[in-house]
């Protein structure tokens, strides 16, 4: 290609729009790396301030849990919270560590389980209860107190009777001094559909109260058996931890029913009305409250709370109008 007199006056250089065009490029693209690091040293920033705040919303609260700040005089507490079950929060193992922690502890005064559970599991339950009259006979100058809060029953008032007292709120709901099995059956169903059962077993009994066949008649009698002797446990317990103060021949304090707390006093299964802050400031005399309940890890609440943010976004999202 031939130089053009405007070529020449530019030095003689017949590609200085290409060089200029690639200057260009270069100054841009060195431009978009450093607003690029600068952008993820921004968010990097961003997402350590959310996990600090985060962390701290998981463990900073009134209580400390797990038995931290336990040094000098204070009450032990710990929860029973929820369905009481091997797989939940409230299972043996979790809550016995904690109330071995919590009268092992040289500051302890009186130890508080706090309960709001409606019952589950009479095996876990149990389990606490033996834990706790171990515990009480022990460490005799350390008193048990339970404290109900909206609802103490059946398991939750099995743990309970274990206590030296029992408290709760005017409104709490207590008792359900009773066993329950419960199931389904479906051979309605599957005769109007058309669909029968096949299963091959070994033991007469291995299909017993099988949801999909007829229930037998002495299938179900031993059934009742088995319930009829959790229930004696459990009355057994029940008579064992909280003695005279029973109101005497009640037919009904043992047939399941609840109870407000007012209502419960009056029945000998709650001693007083009070929460567990009056109980330790008042009754124990050591107004600091410090929590031996054991908690699952941050990896592990962070997970959940995620879980449920993210299952509470997916049900927003199906139950919001599309307009299309």
């Amino acid at each position: 290609m031939a130089e053009t007199d405007e070529d020449l006056e530019r030095g003689g250089d017949p590609h200085w729009e290409r060089d200029t065009i690639r200057h260009l490029a270069a100054a841009s693209l060195a431009e978009q790396r450093r607003a690029r690091r600068w952008g993820i040293l921004f968010k990097s920033l961003v997402l350590l301030y959310l996990f600090a705040v985060l962390f701290a919303v998981l463990n900073v609260g009134p209580l400390v849990g797990g038995g931290r700040d336990a040094e000098g005089p204070h009450t032990a507490l710990v929860e029973v919270e929820g369905m009481i079950a091997a797989s939940s929060d409230a299972n043996a193992d979790r809550l016995v560590t904690g109330l071995r922690n919590a009268f092992e502890s040289e500051g302890t005064r009186a130890v508080i389980v706090r309960i709001n559970s409606p019952g589950g599991s009479p095996v876990q339950a149990g389990l606490v209860y033996d834990e706790i009259r171990r515990l009480r006979a022990q460490h005799p100058d350390t008193p048990v107190y339970a404290v109900a809060t909206d609802l103490c029953a059946s398991g939750g008032y099995y743990i309970a009777a274990a206590a030296d007292r029992i408290y709760a709120n005017r409104a709490s709901m207590v008792g359900s001094i009773g066993v329950r099995f419960a199931s389904f059956g479906f051979v309605g169903a599957m005769d109007k559909l058309g669909v029968t059962r096949r299963m091959i077993t070994a033991g007469d009994n291995k299909a017993m109260l099988d949801p999909f066949l007829p229930q037998e008649r002495e299938e179900v009698a031993h059934i009742e058996r088995m319930v009829d002797a959790i229930h004696a446990q459990f009355i057994a317990a029940v008579r064992e931890g909280r003695g005279e103060r029973l109101a005497g021949a009640d037919p009904e304090l043992f047939s399941g029913l609840v109870w407000t707390g007012k209502q419960a006093v009056e029945k000998g299964l709650v001693d007083d009305l009070a929460s567990a802050s009056y109980v330790a400031r008042e009754v124990v005399g050591a107004e600091r409250i410090v929590d031996f309940t054991p908690r699952r890890d941050l990896l592990e609440r962070f997970s959940e709370r995620v879980g449920a943010a993210l299952a509470d976004t997916l049900r927003a999202a199906a139950l919001t109008p599309a307009w299309r």
